[in-house]
């Protein structure tokens, strides 16, 4: 019976190399496909944090815009404010003008603002009964000066403004 166990050790042998085989080569296979699945999910995983790097970036791109926007914004307002406060400023300068030099001035800007000669002078309802006769008057002298048409008139109506006059023709 030595020869049935020496075939059956060597029958459990040539099994157990089998076996052995099987498995290294199920554990290199194994290997291959884990090293596979690594390199394509730490791809996806760069792929997604580019993305999300990106995405990141835009959007603290459009933050920033926005950012400068608004502060244009602002800027703008506080520049509007200013000119307003300017103009107001002017504007109460002029209006407190001794009464000959403001008549001097409304005069001078009627005959520079004249296209014919023959246009009405609007004044403020203010204006009008203490500058406006005054005012005709000596805009048509610069007129005659310079060698124009001097025929502006006093319109009837006043209006609802603070100081100055309009030109109507």
């Amino acid at each position: 019976m030595d020869g049935i166990e020496k075939i059956t050790g060597r029958i459990a042998a040539d099994t157990e190399a089998e076996i052995a085989s099987i498995q290294a080569e199920a554990r290199r296979q194994a290997d291959e496909i884990t090293v596979r699945y690594e390199a394509q999910a730490k791809r996806e995983a760069e792929e997604i944090a580019a993305r999300g790097r990106r995405s990141a970036e835009e959007r603290q791109a459009r933050l920033a815009s926005v950012a400068q926007l608004d502060a244009r914004k602002l800027e703008l307002a506080a520049k509007q404010e200013m000119l307003e406060k300017a103009f107001d400023q002017a504007l109460s300068k002029l209006l407190a003008l001794p009464e000959d030099q403001y008549v001097s001035l409304l005069a001078k800007l009627a005959a520079e603002g004249s296209t014919t000669g023959k246009e009405a002078l609007v004044f403020s309802v203010a204006d009008r009964p203490r500058h406006g006769k005054r005012v005709v008057i000596a805009a048509n002298e610069l007129l005659e000066a310079a060698g124009k048409t001097a025929e502006l008139t006093l319109s009837e109506e006043s209006r609802e403004f603070t100081g100055g006059l309009y030109i109507q023709d």
